[in-house]
């Protein structure tokens, strides 16, 4: 686990399963039809229960889906979060087909909502570093550049923020990125027994 702070949010990485946080909402690596799948939108669809499914059902009714990049919000169902936000990120294709931008608005989409709905804690995955197969070293540079980024762009808009990752590689991975985004210093480190969690999509 490390933590640091951004503007006045203190910024938290850890090895875990996002759907135990008990962040106001947590943010769900959906697909563009919000049906549920593997890794962690299953793992969320399944603690979370039929509330969730309902209320992605009426999103599809209403807007189609949601587009790969942006993001939608439902209750927390049965979880600890009291909403879900779903983001759908892109399928790694090379690099050549917007994937970067892609992702980077997958979280901006994120936060932006979570802003509007005055959340203060939430909690994110690895976006499309499972099935989707974006590299992971890559993924965690455009998503710590674009997170902190946002915070210092929103000072106190939001008190904590955390990544939730599956496995001790994908941790250190981030944890080398956030060193470098901010130096060698910036990182607080405290460990404890890693807990498994549902894969990324």
């Amino acid at each position: 686990m490390a933590d640091t702070i951004i503007g006045e949010t203190r910024l938290v990485l850890l090895q875990g399963d996002i759907t135990v946080q008990d962040t106001e909402a947590i943010v769900n690596a959906a697909n563009e039809g919000l049906w549920g799948g593997g890794g962690v939108d299953g793992a969320i669809h399944r603690a979370g229960g039929p509330a969730i499914a309902e209320e992605c059902r009426r999103i599809r009714e209403e807007r189609g889906g949601c587009p790969t990049g942006q993001a939608v919000i439902t209750s927390g169902g049965n979880l600890k979060a009291r909403y879900v936000i779903h983001t759908v990120g892109p399928v790694w294709s090379g690099g050549a087909k917007g994937e970067d931008e892609l992702l980077a608005s997958a979280y901006r989409s994120s936060l932006d909502l979570a802003r509007e709905y005055g959340i203060r804690t939430l909690s994110f995955p690895s976006i499309s570093t499972g099935a989707y197969r974006f590299p992971v070293e890559r993924a965690a540079r455009i998503a710590l550049d674009t997170v902190t980024s946002y915070l210092k762009e929103h000072t106190g808009t939001f008190e904590e923020v955390r990544f939730v990752l599956f496995s001790p590689p994908i941790l250190e991975a981030y944890e080398r990125v956030l060193r470098d985004l901010l130096g060698e210093g910036a990182l607080g480190h405290f460990f404890y027994p890693p807990s498994p969690g549902p894969g990324n999509r």
